[in-house]
């Protein structure tokens, strides 16, 4: 099989294409300012390793600087073009190979190529931040196409950037009860899912983290984004197969020509 998807929760999956391992959004905190875990294990140890880690955006629960000192020495660090700029942490990190990336750029990294693609959400690194960074996505080419959305909203020429895939990893929801601009929820993704017409979809960044004294808060929000997604993919995508994936759950995906 050419890819294997592994969901650790949030934004944080394993992306196994070509010998190669790549992780994305790294977030293994049980807790974050005012957000705790509150669904699925923390990630074991063996969920830090991979050959290229790729960080989205700037925002806290996608660029968490203590969850990145975690990785492997040597291990290779794609980042928005200026994030080390906004975010003084991540040149603390020597131990690892850092490189700045922006829409359009090619990474080789074994035999896949990593292309950087534009996302449309807040590039700066909050509350306070003022230096700004493009929001990015990542399509992984391999044996399979792999789009890995980060945090976005639609966008007219999402599939004209993204280009054509095989699989997409799509945020369906988030951390708190109202989602903002630039975000996806399960609707708003199943239409990414009709204008990008992949062949496999994974729904992640949703039921993981939740706001510390909102338990009882619209708790369908946190629970329900998944399978709302099913239920809206079947009727708007109904040609793409749809995984549903537990907290450190894994599908293998075959590819046809």
């Amino acid at each position: 099989m050419p890819v294997e998807i592994t969901w650790w929760g949030h934004a944080t999956c394993t992306v196994a294409d070509s010998d190669v391992r790549v992780l994305t959004d790294p977030l293994f905190a049980r807790r974050l300012a005012h957000l705790r875990r509150r669904r699925g294990a923390l990630p074991p140890p063996g969920a830090w390793r991979a050959d290229v880690a790729l960080v989205s955006h700037l925002h806290a629960d996608h660029l968490h600087v203590p969850s990145l000192a975690r990785l492997p020495e040597g291990t290779r660090l794609l980042v928005p073009r200026g994030a080390p700029r906004a975010v003084p942490g991540l040149r603390r990190l020597t131990r690892l190979r850092v490189t700045e990336v922006e829409p359009g750029d090619v990474t080789r990294v074994g035999a896949l190529r990593v292309r950087a693609v534009p996302a449309r959400h807040d590039g700066r690194r909050l509350p306070v931040g003022r230096h700004h960074s493009p929001a990015l996505g990542y399509v992984i080419e391999g044996e399979a196409r792999t789009y890995f959305a980060g945090d976005t909203g639609l966008f007219d020429e999402m599939a004209e950037e993204v280009g054509p895939v095989d699989v997409a990893l799509l945020p369906v929801g988030g951390w708190g009860p109202y989602l903002g601009e630039g975000h996806l929820d399960a609707g708003r993704a199943a239409e990414a899912l009709a204008r990008l017409g992949p062949r496999s979809a994974v729904p992640v960044h949703y039921g993981t983290y939740w706001p510390i004294g909102m338990d009882a808060v619209r708790p369908h929000e946190f629970h329900a984004p998944g399978d709302e997604f099913v239920r809206l993919a079947a009727e708007r995508a109904p040609d793409v197969a749809v995984h549903r994936l537990g907290h450190g759950e894994s599908v293998r995906l075959g590819v046809a020509a």
